[in-house]
């Protein structure tokens, strides 16, 4: 057995190639093509744009509102990401705030510091309570040092008395800061594009081009009643997924009298166990649903069952009910898509708050953030499984992540997978008959767009 210290030596060697690639994009790019990075085109973003699309009749997982946000560089190349809502950005908003920050600028010189989340811890709280009741529950942005911005504005940053202080993040703000996030993504899919190869074989974090498929396991959606669940876990085992993740509902039986949800949850566990097997790999996602003393019974009814995972079974904020559930638990606890600055992750492993990290891209700074956040991971030996729900495009930047990390090997597919299917976007994330999702080929972001289709649905351009 490998000791704990060729375990960090191996991982660090690891980390020390995904980093370059974040600290010299241009040149890591240029490398995966055998060029220098002065032969690349003119990476100066030179326009930046937001499509406002109709999609009225999609049903989107995340509430996205059909603005596709845009930066295009001096040779011609379009790196494109849409917002959802994880990514509370405003179109204009965000167009406003890029043309100040972005045109002009080079995505070699951009992309090292855009995003870093290095630094303070993030401000704005846990688990997504950023509504302001003054504001009928809608974010608004930082109240940090007294002062209020607007969404994605620094201006509490940049007072005299804190500029040169050392306490303001390299990557400007707190975060999250979905402006940058978005623009971090945009960028990286122009790098891709510029050398005519896919995100992840770039950021190589130690891994290169070597991976080129996941495992794909399949994650419901919140259903009315137990019953809904074994059936649909056996539909998705014959379509050749790999596993299968439990989101819970309300752990009501179709008839009968209500019993307390988590008692009905592993009711709904016990029920897909039988259906499926011992051997077919099941998890478990509450959504932080559970106090501290259900979650224990879970964990260890999803013991008894031999579950693969448990995610997300306390707020994020209890750290000590974290810490003291992992160490409860024989199966590993995963956490993180409420943490959002790298300095968060940090404590939060430290403390032994979490056995897997998860993460979304949108709340740590997109693609360069994540990298880190996953390569932070690793070193410590652990597994990173970035979030993968939404349209085309969020399932492309968690795949990219997860190929181009050493410590990833799971897809997340929404289940049925028809729900991530998209007007405009002509790709469909499927397993392929041993029940793994393989590799974009194309450069970027590698989503194709049904640019007829994507007109017609295009109703503005704000720019």
């Amino acid at each position: 057995m490998a000791s704990r210290r060729e375990i960090l030596g191996s991982s660090a060697a690891l980390a020390t190639a995904g980093m370059a690639a974040l600290a010299n994009p241009g040149a890591a790019a240029a490398q995966t093509v055998g060029v220098k990075a002065g032969d690349l085109p003119d990476l100066t973003v030179k326009e930046v744009r937001c499509y406002v699309t109709d999609i009225a009749g999609y049903k989107s997982l995340n509430g996205e509102n059909g603005e596709i946000v845009s930066i295009i560089t001096n040779s011609g190349i379009e790196g494109l990401y849409t917002l959802g809502n994880r990514n509370r950005t405003p179109g204009q908003g965000w167009v406003d705030w890029a043309k100040a920050t972005l045109v002009g600028k080079s995505v070699v010189d951009l992309l090292p510091a855009l995003a870093s989340t290095s630094g303070l811890k993030s401000t704005y709280g846990f688990n997504g309570q950023m509504g302001d009741p003054k504001e009928n529950g809608r974010y608004t942005g930082a109240q940090t040092f007294g002062k209020r911005g607007g969404v994605g504005d620094e201006s509490a940053f940049v007072t005299p008395a804190l500029q040169g202080s050392g306490l303001v993040l390299r990557g400007g703000g707190a975060w999250p800061n979905w402006y940058r996030a978005a623009a971090d993504i945009c960028l990286w899919d122009i790098m891709g594009k510029a050398v005519n190869r896919p995100i992840y074989q770039i950021l190589h974090g130690g891994v290169g081009a070597q991976k080129t498929k996941l495992i794909a396991y399949a994650s419901s959606t919140h259903h009315p009643s137990i019953e809904d669940y074994a059936p649909e876990a056996l539909k998705a085992k014959s379509q050749g997924f790999r596993a299968y993740k439990i989101h819970p509902g309300t752990g009501a039986h179709r008839k009968g009298a209500d019993v307390p949800a988590y008692l009905g949850h592993i009711e709904e566990a016990k029920q897909i166990r039988a259906a499926v097997g011992d051997e077919y790999i099941l998890a478990h996602d509450p959504v932080m649903m559970y106090n501290r003393y259900e979650a224990m019974k879970v964990a260890r009814a999803l013991d008894d069952l031999d579950f693969a995972w448990f995610e997300d079974p306390l707020r994020t904020d209890d750290q000590e009910g974290l810490i003291e559930l992992c160490r409860y638990a024989n199966l590993p606890i995963h956490v993180g898509e409420f943490i959002y600055s790298i300095a968060d992750f940090a404590e939060y492993i430290a403390k032994g708050a979490l056995d897997v990290v998860r993460l979304i891209a949108d709340n740590t700074g997109g693609i360069s953030g994540s990298m880190r956040v996953g390569l932070l991971a690793d070193a410590f030996g652990l597994e990173c499984t970035p979030h993968n729900w939404g349209n085309p495009m969020d399932l492309a930047v968690h795949f990219h992540l997860e190929l181009a990390l050493p410590n990833a090997s799971w897809f997340e597919v929404p289940y049925p997978a028809e729900l991530v299917d998209h007007p405009y976007m002509p790709i469909k994330y499927r397993p392929d008959k041993d029940g793994y999702i393989h590799a974009p080929t194309a450069p970027g972001l590698g989503v194709p767009i049904d640019r007829a289709a994507f007109d017609r649905a295009t109703k503005q351009i704000l720019r």
